[in-house]
């Protein structure tokens, strides 16, 4: 009894190669009977889709998981693969859904988007709470069914509608805020950058002068070292003033004359 029970508890299996084909099969079933119009509307769903929510691209539910993705993105990607679809805009649509399952694949980006998810829920949550102080009708039926209400309001697709509007402006926020983040680190750089050159610039102009004042020092010790030596000898033409009498010859500096009387 003991061994069912834990047979009973053990996951599933996984699919055999036989109902691989079977999907296989169905999958190619399904695209054979697809029209071209139908592949058309789908590039231009893809093409209209918010840039910045991946979950929109590949048209799944914040709920869904790793598998939903990949499944997902298999089947949106043969329906408009630019080998099967004549869509001029099909290889921009493949492009696309290539980039959502990466964003999704990844565990950083993937958390990020899903914060952002939780971060709007909370904003309509409160939102709803509000309407419901004012609508006595609605909190008495919320406080009866113990929650409930709350829950199938949730996954109404008024609900749903309004929280991938919400999500949308708060992806939009976040990115509005990390371009002018990423401007004014690129200004602060830029500026950076500009006092280095300005600084190098200015110490290589003063070693440039330091060298030309080096280059120039025997010129400047001989002309010093000549007029040392030539300084109190009379060039040839020049003229020099006449020395001035003093009443001591023993006196080298010039006396006034003493009026005497």
């Amino acid at each position: 009894m003991g061994e069912n029970s834990s047979f009973t508890a053990a996951e599933p299996p996984p699919p055999s190669p036989k109902s691989a084909a079977i999907d296989d099969a169905l999958l190619k079933q399904f695209f054979a009977e697809v029209s071209e119009v139908e592949r058309d509307n789908e590039v231009i769903r893809i093409l209209s889709c918010f840039k910045l929510n991946p979950f929109e691209y590949l048209n799944l539910s914040f709920d869904s998981s790793i598998d939903d993705v990949k499944k997902q993105y298999r089947k949106l990607s043969l329906l408009v693969h630019p080998d099967k679809c004549k869509h001029p805009q099909a290889k921009e649509a493949f492009g696309a859904l290539a980039k959502a399952q990466q964003l999704l694949l990844d565990q950083l980006e993937r958390d990020y988007i899903l914060s952002q998810v939780v971060a709007a829920k909370e904003e309509l949550r409160s939102k709803w709470k509000k309407q419901l102080k004012k609508d006595t009708a609605s909190k008495l039926k919320s406080l009866v069914t113990e929650g409930k209400y709350d829950q199938e309001h949730e996954q109404s697709e008024e609900f749903q509608q309004h929280l991938r509007l919400k999500v949308r402006e708060l992806l939009t926020e976040q990115e509005w805020r990390r371009r002018k983040m990423a401007m004014r680190i690129s200004e602060e750089e830029g500026r950076l950058k500009k006092d280095e050159e300005e600084t190098k610039e200015m110490w290589k102009r003063k070693r440039e002068h330091e060298e030309q004042w080096e280059g120039t020092r025997e010129k400047r010790v001989s002309s010093w070292r000549d007029f040392m030596k030539g300084g109190k000898k009379a060039k040839k033409g020049e003229i020099r003033p006449p020395k001035l009498k003093t009443e001591d010859p023993n006196k080298s500096y010039v006396q006034r004359p003493v009026k005497r009387g």
